[in-house]
């Protein structure tokens, strides 16, 4: 009978496929799980209830925010129909669905024990805010508004609290998605490489619409409250344009979630991902996502908690981040150059975002199936249809931003001020096609630099390191060259826009900047489609390998899997690049923030203060050292995967014939429990280093006379350490990602093929960049964004 099933390429037949040891009970939010219970009736009335009520708090505060309600709730409809075109394609024969199960049961377990610990800590942090506003000074503009300490300090509490419980939502719908799509995705593979690319494309939009509905929804909601708690723009009331510093605690929940969701989760995939390619691979020479590999399991729960989770929490915080400072130098500039209605240039950046929501629905549907049930044609490979569907994304992108400045920053002041911003607009579009450009340059085996890689492993391990190592390095000069135009750019035309303060000043600048920040995020749906789409990929391949389907259906997942990791590398670049910008933004807030606290002139740090240039040189060690200790984690995890997968090789002997099942739940238990453990020590470092920098320093500077030391050492910590972080993600994102793709050209048949000499020398190219693009390196970008929300919220301590 085994020789029988094995003959048909169906092992293990004679047993039950189940994977007991991976289950846990539901993860299921306990607000989704209250909302099931509820009756569909009472919930459609509860639900237009709440819109209701949302409409009018909206139409209370502008019609801007009316209209960018009414967009995102009917983004939320579109992300349900994408759902239900998802779930109601077929899950394949059982053996699928079975392993599809046990990953699901994996990554929402996981998931649950992960967020809970972040919530405590994020509990305990909250306390420490709320301590710090209560005690800290206030400034002219609080005491002219009557807005105590207490309230300042529950606001930014609330607003903390808000934008992590939103973080972690948009973790979870990330998984939730990818956990349902992957099994669908390897069904259709066996009728249609078109159809399964469809499948895939379409569950990483649902993700990436909600995540954006989310991010803009959010902040929308806490500014059309506080507008109408405060009683804005009311006598004795506060200005609307320090409205937005009410929000900065918003942006700090989202990035202290996703620092550690980031952390946890990349952790988690690359540690069972080394320890699966060392002992599987290497060792024992099975292919990818064999059955027999212990660790396979583990490998696949983690592309759901790193890739989809992480990267979900990541891409909110970013938005989330750009617009909060995009609005605060919007209010910024229009109070300086006593614009008569300022909504306009605060607003801005949610309408942005609301139309990138409609043109990267349309980008979605552009990628259509097709009747033909064959491969993908060799000329219009998955990668071109989805570039058409980010140039049809991108040019309706153009159009909206253009529609947008005309429409909100016209103002008779300056009248043609719009267009310089347009402009800028522009600039920031440009500069994410050049992103996704350099980054697919770099990653994608049909282009020279991967494929150099590739044919150095023909002459050893040593050599594809090498190359490797120096292909990251010189990734970062294109895209440092490209942020430095862009952010010149931007910035002369918004100088040169025709708004001036009262003393006749240029003041459009940084807003310019900030403009082209939103332009490179206008399409950032669809980028998170693409980043999304990698990892449901990769699972499907997975799943076809472990069910043991047909080679011909592998073929297809495999060319989806490299796909996969070519879109995963370019949205990481993409989040680089506006990481670097909405850093530079937030700096300059900082900045005004210290500022008005101190009621002293801050508008330059000199480097050549020793204590400041310390503090550069403290902050570009915290981006080594983080990095660093991000990655000894992985190593240390990886360990345990290895010694534990080498040793169910030596006490089940019969799992190579396929005689006896190997333990994956074991290998899941290890690398959840050791990811929780060490995601702690690197994310304590990047919240407690700047607190420290900054509380010592301003003991020093009191001490000497320097009543600014402290903010300035900061400033100067924050300011070196965002670039680098910028050069070290790049760096790390770019050679992991050509690393890995190396690995599947070589697969291909090139260089000799799976097995050859110059496989096993780039599957150990591969397991060393394992860490640096799915752990340190989108890491790395959070922090740096982190850094500059941290220093902006705990401002006052630096005084």
């Amino acid at each position: 009978m085994m020789e029988e099933d094995m003959e048909n390429g169906r092992p293990y037949q004679e047993r039950p496929r189940t994977f007991s040891t991976v289950r846990s009970k539901s993860s299921v939010p306990l607000v989704f799980r209250l909302l099931m219970r509820i009756n569909p009736r009472a919930l459609i009335i509860l639900s237009l209830l709440v819109f209701t009520g949302v409409l009018y708090v909206g139409a209370s505060t502008s019609p801007i925010v009316v209209f960018v309600f009414c967009i995102c709730t009917l983004s939320l409809f579109f992300s349900l129909y994408l759902t239900k075109w998802v779930l109601s394609k077929d899950e394949g024969p059982p053996e699928m669905s079975e392993i599809s199960d046990a990953i699901r049961d994996g990554a929402e377990g996981f998931f649950r024990t992960q967020y809970g610990t972040i919530s405590k800590m994020a509990c305990i942090l909250a306390f420490v805010i709320l301590a710090i506003y209560l005690f800290r000074t206030t400034t002219p503009q609080q005491e002219a508004s009557g807005l105590g300490r207490a309230t300042s300090a529950y606001i930014t509490v609330a607003s903390f609290l808000l934008g992590a419980l939103c973080s972690g939502i948009a973790g979870f719908v990330g998984m939730w998605v990818s956990v349902r799509a992957n099994v669908r995705v390897s069904s259709a593979a066996r009728r249609s490489a078109r159809e399964a690319l469809q499948i895939a494309v379409r569950a990483g939009g649902f993700s990436a619409i909600v995540v954006v509905c989310m991010a803009v929804f959010g902040v929308a909601i806490l500014y059309s409250t506080f507008y109408v708690w405060l009683g804005v723009d009311s006598p004795g009331s506060m200005k609307v344009t320090d409205l937005p510093l009410l929000l900065v605690g918003y942006g700090f929940g989202a990035s202290f979630v996703a620092l550690f969701a980031q952390l946890g989760g990349g952790i988690y995939t690359k540690a069972a991902d080394v320890g699966a390619d060392l002992v599987g691979k290497v060792e024992q020479g099975i292919p990818e996502d064999d059955p027999r590999n212990p660790a396979v399991i583990a490998d696949l729960v983690g592309d759901n908690v790193g890739d989809c989770a992480a990267r979900g929490a990541d891409l909110f915080e970013s938005i989330a981040a750009e617009i909060i400072s995009a609005m605060i130098l919007g209010g910024t500039m229009a109070q300086r150059c006593k614009i008569e209605d300022p909504s306009g240039f605060i607003l801005f950046p949610l309408v942005v975002h609301s139309f990138d929501l409609v043109v990267s629905s349309v980008g979605i549907l552009s990628i259509r199936g097709t009747r033909d049930s064959s491969l993908i044609s060799p000329i219009e490979d998955p990668m071109a249809i989805m570039q058409k569907g980010y140039s049809v994304t991108i040019m309706l992108a153009v159009l909206t931003f253009g529609v947008s400045t005309r429409w909100l920053l016209y103002t008779e002041q300056a009248p043609s001020a719009w267009l310089n911003f347009a402009l800028c607009g522009l600039v920031g579009i440009i500069t994410a096609y050049a992103f996704v450009w350099i980054s697919k340059y770099y990653t994608d085996y049909k282009h020279e630099p991967v494929r150099l890689l590739a044919l150095s492993s023909s002459t050893g391990h040593g050599t594809n390191i090498i190359a490797g190592v120096s292909l990251g390095m010189e990734s970062t000069a294109l895209p440092v060259l490209v942020i430095s135009v862009a952010i010149i750019s931007a910035y002369w035309l918004g100088q040169t826009s025709g708004l001036v303060d009262e003393s006749g000043n240029p003041t459009g600048g940084l807003f310019g900047t900030a403009v082209a920040t939103m332009g490179m995020l206008s399409t950032a749906g669809y980028v998170l489609t693409m980043d999304m789409f990698g990892p449901i990929a990769d699972n499907a391949g997975g799943i076809v390998e472990m069910s043991q389907q047909p080679e011909s259906v592998r073929e297809i997942t495999d060319v989806l899997d490299a796909v996969g990791n070519t879109t995963k590398a370019t949205t990481k670049g993409f989040a680089i690049g506006s990481a670097a910008l909405a850093s530079f933004l937030l700096f300059s807030a900082y900045m005004d923030e210290v500022a008005s606290f101190a009621q002293l002139p801050f508008k330059e740090v000199d480097i050549a203060v020793p204590e400041i240039f310390v503090g550069g040189l403290l902050g570009s060690m915290l981006i080594f050292l983080f990095s660093a200790w991000a990655c000894s984690a992985v190593g240390k995890t990886a360990q345990e995967v290895v010694n534990e997968v080498r040793g169910q090789f030596i006490e089940r002997p019969g799992i190579m014939d396929y005689k006896e099942k190997p333990d994956y739940g074991r290998c899941v238990a290890i690398v959840a429990s050791a990811s929780l453990r060490e995601m702690i020590r690197p994310g304590a470092l990047a919240i407690i280093s700047p607190m420290a920098v900054g509380v010592i320093f301003r003991i020093l500077g009191h001490s000497t006379g320097q009543p600014l030391l402290g903010a300035k050492v900061v400033a100067s910590m924050l300011m070196f350490a965002t670039v680098a972080g910028i050069l070290m993600a790049l760096f790390l994102n770019t050679a992991g990602g050509a690393w890995d793709n190396a690995k599947k050209y070589i697969e291909t048949g090139a260089l000799g093929g799976k097995g050859s000499e110059s496989h096993k020398a780039a599957v150990t190219g591969d397991t060393v960049g394992d860490p640096f693009k799915d752990t340190a390196g989108p890491s790395l970008h959070v922090l740096i964004k982190m850094l500059a929300t941290i220093t902006l919220v705990m401002a006052p301590i630096f005084l």
